[in-house]
């Protein structure tokens, strides 16, 4: 079963997450966004082996930490979608543009697409191609703990924006009622930022659905 751990990085208070396989110990973060020694520890504390790094997007605040985490530990980045090649050549003016540490470039080892599946010791998750709030977003869903991981596509209460460039709010909304509502009520899910919720809660409930 593949476990998780939710810390917040950089001043956005992004959720990065640390997944990791129970049986395994190997482990990948999932949108690193900064504060490295702050992830880096939270590996070292349960004495996991890092083994990759998995985008949803590429907007600084989750990718920021990847070209240096991936440099200096030797990891493969899995992600996004190729829809987001711009924001990655872009991040290091968007580290100025927000006043964080400056961003290094990087090149995906695996570019994703719909259907994908990523593999972290024995668990498998599924790929899901969600575009809107950038156009190579995904997310990443794990049939066995009934569990998404969304960055910032849906939020509890709320959803992606859609005013960045290569942003599409009728693409999102189709994405969220289409792709990832349909998977079940049950689905616990991981946002960007802010707390976890249901996709049944937020169907329910969500003023944007």
């Amino acid at each position: 079963m593949l476990q998780r751990l939710t810390i917040p990085v950089t001043a956005f208070e992004q959720n990065c997450s640390l997944v990791w396989c129970d049986e395994t110990g190997d482990a990948a973060l999932i949108d690193p966004g900064g504060d490295i020694p702050v992830l880096e520890q939270a590996v070292r504390e349960r004495s996991l082996t890092l083994k990759a790094i998995w985008l949803t997007h590429a907007h600084i605040d989750h990718a920021g930490a990847t070209g240096t985490l991936a440099r200096v530990h030797h990891l493969p980045i899995i992600g996004p979608h190729p829809g987001d090649q711009f924001w990655i050549d872009g991040l290091p003016k968007q580290s100025q543009m927000f006043g964080f540490p400056q961003a290094e470039t990087f090149k995906p080892t695996q570019w994703l697409k719909d259907g994908d599946e990523v593999r972290i010791g024995n668990s498998t998750l599924q790929v899901i191609h969600c575009p809107g709030h950038t156009p190579g977003h995904v997310v990443f869903f794990d049939p066995q703990a009934r569990h998404a991981y969304v960055g910032d596509v849906l939020f509890a209460g709320s959803i992606g924006r859609t005013d960045f460039p290569g942003g599409n709010h009728a693409d999102l909304i189709h994405a969220i009622k289409h792709k990832l509502l349909p998977l079940g009520d049950d689905i616990t899910f991981t946002p960007g930022h802010g707390p976890e919720s249901t996709f049944g809660e937020e169907r329910l409930s969500n003023p944007f659905l």
